[in-house]
């Protein structure tokens, strides 16, 4: 999924200049990363209110048309929120080239709960990562991964290197070529005994 922002080209930096572009209805960002130096912009609040509606709007590239610059490819990396209004405060947008590897986190969507043998003899089933950190290519970043969960059983977690990964998509923990690093994401407890 690709989306096309607009945006205009920041001439003035700092806490100043960002609460002014605030006050005229405008969202500071920046675009960094990639052999470019850093680009300073602005976007329509309106607009990002809208397309953070979005939670895949994080693993998704997004192509933004700079007026006055260039077109460029990038991924949401960080956004700052106002504490009182939630509304988008500045965002952090990091270059995204076909040929260069980029790490982000993914969120963990876990199906087959009520399926899972486990589950049916009362154990207690358990989130214990919402999401994974993941390095690939731009192209290659997933919304989500896919957990398949309705064949555990009792007294069973699942791991790290259990997950099903997308092509090109390397679970960054497992880099570190130590088993520690190999967590459990899912697990299912023993039933409790009736007495």
């Amino acid at each position: 999924m690709s989306q096309n922002w607009t945006a205009e080209i920041r001439s003035e930096e700092g806490k100043g200049a960002s609460r002014r572009l605030r006050k005229a209805g405008k969202v500071p960002a920046i675009i960094y990363g990639g052999d470019k130096a850093a680009t300073s912009i602005a976007f329509d609040a309106n607009f990002i209110a809208h397309v953070f509606e979005n939670v895949d709007l994080f693993n998704t590239v997004v192509t933004v048309d700079v007026q006055g610059g260039d077109a460029e490819q990038v991924v949401v990396k960080d956004i700052q929120r106002h504490p009182a209004t939630n509304d988008v405060a500045h965002m952090d947008l990091q270059r995204a080239s076909d040929n260069k590897m980029i790490t982000k986190k993914v969120p963990l969507n876990f199906n087959g709960k009520a399926a899972a043998p486990g589950v049916k003899m009362g154990g207690l089933m358990s989130f214990l990562q919402p999401t994974v950190e993941v390095r690939c290519l731009a192209k290659d970043l997933p919304a989500s991964i896919e957990v398949d969960v309705s064949k555990m059983e009792a007294g069973t977690s699942m791991r790290l290197s259990e997950l099903n990964m997308p092509e090109g998509v390397i679970l960054t923990a497992l880099t570190h070529g130590n088993t520690d690093y190999d967590q459990a994401v899912v697990n299912i407890g023993k039933p409790k005994r009736k007495g």
